[in-house]
């Protein structure tokens, strides 16, 4: 296309654009072309070359709008282990140990901090469950785990890791 323009100061040859699909109204997503001695104003004389870039932000916008990234690109996390200090902490790394084993997508969070502001991160992660354990927890040797969209809870047994995978595999297929 003979009205394309792109760095005419440094460009010497062809030059090119890559333009989305012809459904999304946008400008080009990426380009380049062929310059000759650009790597001259560098100290490097003599150098031809050919060069493109694309545009992050546009190639996702258009990702969006043709509906290209699934479902559940936003959730990183199957599982969040929620943390009450260092007790519940040990406690919640053996279980997390066990799950990892089976591939489950778990963590702890970070610190010890006020719950509100943990259920706050683990709903803009979109967790889909998280796991207590507290004093009450660790007397019992239990721990509870709370579906986040349904609200409800389970309690399980430390030593029935397999029941709550069971369930766990049952609600992410």
């Amino acid at each position: 296309d003979v009205t394309l323009a792109r760095g005419l100061n440094y460009y010497t040859g062809a030059i090119f654009e890559v333009a989305p699909p012809a459904e999304i109204s946008m400008g080009s997503i990426g380009g380049g072309g062929r310059y000759d001695d650009l790597t001259g104003i560098f100290g490097l004389k003599d150098m031809s070359g050919i060069g493109i870039s694309f545009g992050l932000d546009r190639i996702y916008l258009v990702m969006e709008e043709l509906g290209l990234f699934p479902d559940n690109i936003g959730r990183a996390l199957d599982v969040l282990f929620l943390n009450f200090g260092e007790q519940e902490a040990m406690a919640s790394l053996k279980l997390i140990g066990k799950l990892r084993k089976e591939d489950v997508k778990v963590d702890i969070y970070p610190d010890s901090s006020k719950m509100q502001k943990q259920m706050k991160y683990a709903n803009k992660r979109n967790v889909p469950f998280i796991v207590i354990i507290g004093d009450r927890e660790l007397a019992d040797n239990s721990f509870v785990v709370k579906n986040m969209s349904k609200g409800d809870q389970k309690t399980y047994d430390f030593e029935d890791v397999k029941g709550f995978l069971e369930d766990l595999k049952l609600f992410l297929n």
